[in-house]
């Protein structure tokens, strides 16, 4: 095999995290993320070393027999956040038990691990269960319209806005669509990784599992030039007066406003403002 070369195999497993094995019609094997056990794919091989190989998707030819006609989340076939949103639970619970089971085998005695192993427990919440999310400014596609949310499946750039997203609850949704089109109406600008300009970088978003409460984190540089005739007091004020009249499940107990003019692409703390309650949450 050679690098750029298009070739076609079966998944046999996904190992962890998402690293599935795949067995080329020729007998070869090669390594491909964001597949999943049963599927036959195409794809494209991009290194090659030692007698390995890595390839990138570029089709699901045919789908695992273990796969929904309909994934849960109508966003999973762009966004990069979930693997494995196309399979029943009870299948998810089952596949992660394998991957476990090649993880601990090779570093437990001889023949040990199912007298040890005790399984995988389902979590009572399938979906709605995550209590923090960090979300990103940029665009769909290139020099598109804002968005925010997840990145693009396999993409460092490309945004996927994801308002159905099943993993966060209607009130984190609901935090992330109005500072969405708050600052599309506004036209403030996004924060360029490449470019290293712009204002918009990351929403985060925290919500207690048995309070309710709910604390929010805008993330943007100090480059205020992209702002239009507004001035960043201003652009902060009118986007806090639009959460607060906002109905929720839970109760919003604070909106802050951190400055970050890392080159990294991380939420690094370099000053942060309470711009409406308090910093902090139960």
């Amino acid at each position: 095999m050679k690098k750029g070369q298009q070739v076609e195999g079966v998944v046999t497993r996904v190992d962890f995290p998402n690293k599935g094995i795949v067995q080329t019609d020729d007998g070869d094997l090669i390594t491909v993320k964001n597949v999943l056990e049963g599927q036959r794919i195409l794809c494209v091989i991009k290194k090659t070393r030692k007698g390995k190989a890595e390839g990138r998707l570029l089709e699901v030819v045919k789908k695992s027999p273990l796969e929904m006609d309909v994934p849960a989340c109508k966003h999973f076939d762009q966004c990069g956040g979930c693997s494995y949103q196309t399979l029943p639970y009870e299948e998810q619970v089952a596949l992660k038990g394998r991957q476990i089971k090649r993880l601990l085998e090779p570093v437990l005695p001889e023949n040990s691990f199912d007298d040890l192993f005790e399984g995988v427990i389902p979590s009572p919440n399938q979906f709605a269960y995550r209590n923090k999310m960090e979300f990103s400014f940029g665009d769909a596609y290139f020099n598109g319209p804002l968005s925010l949310g997840m990145h693009k499946r396999g993409s460092f750039y490309d945004i996927v806005t994801v308002d159905g997203c099943q993993i966060i609850d209607e009130d984190m949704r609901c935090v992330l669509m109005e500072t969405l089109a708050y600052f599309q109406e506004r036209g403030a600008n996004y924060y360029h990784k490449m470019r290293h300009e712009g204002y918009l970088r990351h929403l985060l978003v925290r919500k207690a599992a048995k309070t309710g409460e709910i604390l929010v984190d805008l993330v943007t540089t100090t480059q205020t030039d992209g702002l239009g005739a507004e001035t960043e007091s201003i652009l902060l004020d009118g986007w806090v007066k639009a959460l607060c009249e906002e109905t929720y499940d839970g109760v919003l107990k604070g909106i802050l406003h951190t400055k970050n003019d890392s080159v990294a692409d991380t939420i690094k703390n370099e000053g942060t403002d309470i711009l409406f309650g308090q910093d902090f949450f139960y």
